[in-house]
């Protein structure tokens, strides 16, 4: 099936900002533009962050001062899977008789998968099962800082410069009397922050943030700059000689996942901090109305909003394909599913001669010139065996079967280029469609205007395949 086994062999075209051609079922639909939307057209939006393991919910800032890191769960450093808390019995002194031992629990961290322990690499066991475990310092850890908090002041005039010069061009445009005495108000009692309204996708700058003497009152940050060595640390003398042991050298993966460290040998590697992950919500660009809404309950995979393609546009699929050869007429099963509960009907056109979105088929295609009509969707109809069906006179020569809400009909193919690779085909299908979406301001005449049928036009492209020799 193209959409669930060969999602690649049947795409739709997406006319965004740039043409994108993608699989029904990884595409969106917008009820209130009435058009298809993909991943690169879309505005999106990070609703909150959590942890994959232990699930805890965390504010934007906090997650931004953790790193987007969880305090609570570590990944193996050997073969980044979840490491788990284990338990065991040690002897301990008695702190009242040095003498005498009692056995004392202590905690540690373990892989489930590849048997890596936190005592492989010299870390104390805990008495107790949560906290914050012994983690290495970075010896260049202050001069990072250091660097960030120049760069961010950096950036931060950089900013300001811009700003006043935009304030400067307003200047030339407002009345003198008026701009003298209310640039003076706000530079002086910091009004900007009332007079900004903030707009969707504008940068949000204070005007109160324009005076010459904010710079004053901030402590100049200086770095020194880096010096470059004329003598580095020589190789031990048993470098070449030394026999590899290939377990105890780390991979580059593991390098690269402790950027601050990059241990060389295995007994460097410490545990990691798991990454946070993201709900995220999407909106359409054009009409800004949300696409996809997760819940905000890391627990729950639901959604409050989540247009898919696959519930409102027809979905083709490729069902048989015989032996294609150069040149000569061959017929292609294909099926058609509606995925809303009203009948739709459906016609096929072939692409035009000079059609700007015909760009890589390689062979002629005939479709039915008949109208197909599509029965709604209903659960229910598949269980139901005293459900009459429905006579729609459909045409042997074009519908091969009918069932429920699909059918299959045929389409003839003539390869015309005689190359490696797989035959391509486009073809343009037009369906009426219901919008049962509410309006924005409802009134007397967007009661009948809602419910009334547009017609919408999609092109797709189908992958038949190579030809037979």
């Amino acid at each position: 099936m193209a959409s669930l086994l060969q999602p690649d062999r049947a795409v739709y075209l997406v006319r965004g900002e740039k043409k994108i051609r993608a699989p029904l079922s990884q595409l969106y639909f917008c009820r209130y533009c009435s058009e298809l939307r993909s991943l690169e057209c879309v505005s999106h939006e990070v609703d909150s962050h959590y942890c994959p393991s232990c699930l805890e919910n965390m504010p934007l800032t906090e997650a931004k001062l953790k790193k987007n890191r969880c305090a609570n769960c570590f990944d193996c450093p050997c073969c980044m899977h979840t490491l788990s808390t284990r338990a065991t019995n040690i002897p301990s002194p008695l702190p009242d008789d040095p003498t005498k031992m009692a056995m004392k629990k202590a905690y540690y961290l373990a892989c489930g998968f590849c048997r890596w322990t936190s005592r492989d690499v010299g870390m104390a066991d805990k008495s107790v099962a949560s906290g914050g475990w012994q983690e290495p310092e970075n010896p260049h850890a202050q001069r990072i800082n250091k660097l960030m908090e120049y760069y961010q002041q950096l950036a931060h005039r950089e900013k300001q410069e811009r700003d006043r010069k935009k304030l400067a061009r307003r200047r030339q445009c407002m009345p003198l009397a008026f701009s003298q005495h209310t640039i003076h108000v706000v530079e002086k009692y910091g009004l900007g922050t009332r007079l900004q309204r903030q707009r969707s996708g504008a940068p949000i700058s204070s005007l109160a943030g324009l005076s010459l003497k904010e710079g004053e009152d901030q402590k100049e940050i200086s770095i020194e700059p880096a010096q470059a060595l004329d003598e580095v640390e020589p190789l031990p003398e048993d470098c070449y000689t030394r026999p590899i042991n290939l377990p105890e050298v780390t991979t580059l993966r593991q390098r690269l996942l402790q950027p601050d460290f990059q241990p060389a040998c295995a007994s460097q590697l410490h545990p990691r901090h798991k990454y946070l992950l993201k709900k995220r919500s999407l909106r359409c660009r054009k009409c800004e109305h949300n696409l996809s809404k997760p819940e905000f309950n890391p627990t729950s995979i639901k959604f409050k909003i989540q247009l898919v393609a696959v519930s409102y546009i027809p979905e083709v699929r490729i069902m048989s394909i015989p032996n294609l050869r150069f040149n000569k007429e061959s017929q292609v099963l294909l099926t058609l599913t509606n995925p809303v509960e009203n009948v739709t009907h459906v016609t096929l056109a072939a692409c035009e001669e000079n059609d700007p979105d015909d760009i890589n088929s390689t062979a002629k295609v005939m479709v039915p010139s008949k109208e197909l009509t599509l029965a709604g969707k209903d659960a229910a109809a598949e269980y139901d065996e005293l459900a009459e069906p429905q006579d729609f006179q459909d045409d042997p020569d074009v519908v091969a079967f009918r069932k429920s809400n699909k059918i299959g009909f045929f389409i003839k193919v003539v390869p015309l280029k005689e190359e490696d690779g797989d035959v391509t085909v486009s073809f343009r299908i037009r369906h009426d469609f219901r919008n049962l979406a509410a309006p924005i301001r409802p009134s007397e005449e967007a009661g009948d205007a809602a419910a009334e049928a547009i017609w919408l036009t999609h092109h797709v492209e189908l992958r038949l395949g190579p030809l037979v020799p």
